[in-house]
C-alpha cells in the first residue's frame, strides 16, 4: 500500500484524529481500495464503506474530496446497509 498516493485534509488530521485516535490512516486507504459499497456525495465528495477486521468486524465510512485520493472524514457507520 503507498500511502504517498493520499492526502489527507487539515481537518482530518486535525480533528478527526483527534476525536477518533484508534482510527489509523492505513484503515482509510484500504477501505477505499477495496470497498463495499462507494456512493458520491454533496459538495462534490465520495462516501466510501468498507469492512476493518481490526475494529471488531465493523464498517468504517470514509468521506474524500472529489479526486477520491484526499481523504476527509471518517468514522464507524453502525447504519451501513449494503
Amino acid at each position: 500500500m503507498v500511502m504517498t498516493d493520499y492526502k489527507f485534509t487539515e481537518y482530518f488530521e486535525k480533528e478527526v484524529l483527534r476525536k477518533r485516535s484508534y482510527l489509523k490512516k492505513e484503515w482509510c486507504i484500504r477501505v477505499i481500495k477495496n470497498p463495499l459499497k462507494v456512493e458520491p456525495q454533496e459538495h462534490n465528495r465520495f462516501r466510501f464503506w468498507g469492512m476493518v477486521p481490526e475494529l471488531e468486524d465493523r464498517v468504517l465510512r470514509v468521506i474524500t474530496l472529489s479526486d477520491k485520493k484526499t481523504i476527509h472524514n471518517a468514522f464507524p457507520d453502525r447504519g451501513f446497509k449494503p
